[in-house]
């Protein structure tokens, strides 16, 4: 089974929309009017940002991993449709992005903000999470997500009760990293949870013929857009498992497309 959350908002899509839902209403509490918040060119999280920004008649901008390059792509186009500020910063600056002296540098370039993690992911970005995985009435064994800087999987993890076997699929490369950083989350003493880094296909923004292949056959037959850069890789991974009998025989696989459909390839 697949919930699709890409289908819950017009621009805000999938796990973005509760990610960004209880730091916007702390930014208004706040009286912000400015959201400042990072990501990479093709940062499904900078383009619901913006959109969510620009609905809330508030300014934003986008610290962006890596050097402009012109003509923006799908989704810094449409960032900046929507009024963001593009600022670019090498990828050695971006590292530090949560060095207290980088973060009073911006203060001094950009003004007051209310300043959003990469990939939205913080405690507010949990729990609306974890809101939403309490209000699944779908009944299933596993449920599989992909995962970037692994907010997504902490909120299910913090929502749903331990019988439930959550599986976060890698899209980064070298993604063992995002244990550590979501039991700061959740802690250590839950075990129904695991990250599969064996499906990144090279990376963040990686793709080879084998995925495109794999994507273009499972829209045939399912007719279900997904993307190269998440979701993609996720179901690729759960088919490979379901191959391997990874899962327990008769049990039912929840499936989350988590949206960004506007990075969506054109080779696809």
């Amino acid at each position: 089974m697949i919930k699709r959350e890409d289908l819950n908002h017009p621009y805000v899509t999938g796990n973005k929309w509760w990610k960004l839902k209880y730091n916007l209403v702390e930014a208004e509490r706040l009286q912000h009017k400015t959201i400042l918040t990072f990501g990479g060119a093709f940062s499904n999280h900078i383009y619901a940002t913006a959109a969510a920004a620009y609905e809330l008649n508030l300014k934003s901008i986008g610290i962006i991993r890596g050097e402009e390059t012109i003509p923006l792509n799908p989704t810094l186009d449409f960032a900046s449709n929507k009024n963001m500020k593009l600022h670019y910063v090498d990828r050695e600056t971006y590292r530090m992005k949560t060095n207290p002296e980088v973060i009073e540098q911006l203060r001094n370039t950009f003004g007051d903000f209310y300043m959003i993690p990469e990939g939205g992911s913080n405690e507010l970005a949990v729990k609306g999470i974890a809101e939403f995985s309490r209000m699944l009435d779908i009944n299933f064994d596993y449920l599989c997500c992909s995962i970037g800087t692994g907010g997504t999987l902490a909120g299910l993890i913090s929502g749903l009760p331990p019988q439930k076997q959550i599986i976060g699929f890698s899209s980064l490369k070298g993604g063992d990293f995002l244990k550590e950083e979501i039991e700061q989350y959740v802690g250590k003493d839950k075990s129904n949870w695991t990250i599969e880094t064996n499906y990144h296909f090279g990376g963040y923004g990686k793709q080879n013929q084998e995925l495109l292949n794999f994507i273009r056959s499972f829209e045939t037959l399912h007719q279900i857009p997904l993307e190269q850069v998440y979701t993609g890789k996720m179901m690729f991974g759960i088919f490979d498992l379901i191959q391997k009998k990874y899962f327990k025989e008769g049990s039912t696989i929840l499936a989350l497309h988590t949206g960004g459909l506007q990075g969506r390839s054109t080779d696809i």
